[in-house]
Formats: structure tokens, C-alpha cells, sequence
């Protein structure tokens, strides 16, 4: 049995054994190896916490090259928080910033992280699932409840509904929610996965089992990142 194999419903992983120690060796946990991996959690740890941030960056590295005017007008954003999280990504190293042209232009390459003892997936997808909660309510009542663990769990079940491989109540019991707010989260998070399934070159990572099955509507791409 593969660790794909493994994949709950509720977007975790059936480990049946502990992970081996032999992989935690010296080499690995050299000191000079755990700092130069630092900044990758670091950097993740500031989506996770910032899902303004996150949508921003979902943004560029979707649609990339984009400009910060073009950001302003499609997010909503003002000037200034445009710009203030613009040089947070580049200082965080998830943008790249092309200074030569009028206006800037802006590119980002899609993030994965992958602990295959853990349950742990994080993928442009995931992020922008997030940062939906900067613009849909159900998603913000979602988060606020449950938190960030069970929205990525109700994104694998939102992917298997849609795919016909599990009926709502089924999702609402795998995560542990009420139906009602089951079938809200899955249709709220309808816009991460369809555009996900196009620009998210590590979906697959997160729906090894369905990813070309979902039936999901045909809405504007582009409007689904906002």
C-alpha cells in the first residue's frame, strides 16, 4: 500500500507504522541543514497566518506576469497595502520582481509541501482556499470555527464530492461537522479547486485519486482567484 493509497477522506493520511527513525540521521539534522530549511516553514507559516497575503500570492503565481496596478484593480486592494505585500513576497522570496519595465511585473513559482508522515499537503490550492476567506463569508465563519486544519480536510472532501465519490453528509462526518455547514464549505471552496484544476501544477499532490473526475461549473477562472 502506497501513502496515496492512505488518503482519508478528511485529507489526512492512514499511517500504520511510526516513521522510521533512520530518517532522522545526523545529516538531517545537522544544525547548518535545519537553518538553511528554516525559511521554507518560515515562509509557509506567513500564508497559513496571513490569508490576505496568500491571495495575493495565489494571484501572481496564477496569473503571473501581472503588474501591482493591475493587482490594486482585480483584489480591490489600495495603493499602499498592494505594495506593502508585494515587498513581503519578494522579501519572503515567493515573488519575483522585474524592475525593468513600467510598471513592474510581477511572476511567482507554486509552492509544495509534501510530509508524507504527517498530514500534511500544502499546495497553491490549499492557499487559495485560505485566502478565500477574505472575500466569502462562509469561508471566514468556517476558519473562525474550525481553523486551518479542517478547511484543507473540507477541501479533499469538497474534491471527492465533486468527483461523486462522497455525498455531503458524508464529508460533514468525515470532518466533523454539522450537513448544513458541510454543504456550505464545499460549494464555497468550489472556486480553489476549479481554478486550482487549471494553474495549480501540484493538484494532483492533493487529489491523486480524482483530480480529472470533478464535475465543477464552468465559472470565470480568473474571477475565482478574487
Amino acid at each position: 500500500m502506497t501513502d496515496m493509497d492512505r488518503i482519508r477522506p478528511d485529507g489526512g493520511i492512514d499511517a500504520l507504522d511510526p516513521p522510521p527513525t533512520d530518517i532522522m540521521d545526523e545529516e538531517t539534522l545537522d544544525p547548518a541543514a535545519l537553518a538553511q530549511n528554516a525559511p521554507k516553514l518560515e515562509t509557509v507559516v506567513q500564508l497559513l497566518n496571513q490569508p490576505a497575503l496568500a491571495r495575493v500570492y495565489v494571484y501572481v503565481c496564477y496569473w503571473g506576469p501581472v503588474s501591482p496596478p493591475e493587482i490594486m484593480d482585480r483584489l480591490e486592494l489600495s495603493k499602499s497595502t498592494t505594495y506593502e505585500y508585494v515587498d513581503q513576497l519578494v522579501d519572503l522570496g515567493l515573488v519575483d520582481r522585474d524592475d525593468s519595465t513600467r510598471p513592474q511585473q510581477l511572476t511567482a513559482d507554486p509552492i509544495i509541501i509534501v510530509e508524507q508522515y504527517v498530514p500534511i499537503v500544502i499546495t497553491p490550492t490549499v492557499l487559495h482556499a485560505l485566502a478565500l476567506q477574505e472575500v466569502d463569508e462562509d469561508v471566514e465563519y468556517f476558519m473562525d470555527r474550525y481553523g486551518t486544519g479542517k478547511l484543507v480536510a473540507a477541501l479533499r472532501g469538497a474534491g471527492l464530492h465533486f468527483a461523486g465519490k462522497t455525498t455531503q453528509r458524508m464529508v460533514a462526518t468525515d470532518i466533523g461537522v454539522c450537513d448544513t455547514e458541510a454543504m456550505m464549505i464545499i460549494y464555497a471552496l468550489e472556486p480553489a479547486l476549479t481554478v486550482g484544476r487549471t494553474h495549480d501544477p501540484f493538484f494532483e499532490h492533493l487529489f491523486p485519486d480524482v483530480h480529472d473526475q470533478m464535475d465543477l461549473s464552468s465559472r470565470d477562472e480568473e474571477r475565482g482567484t478574487q
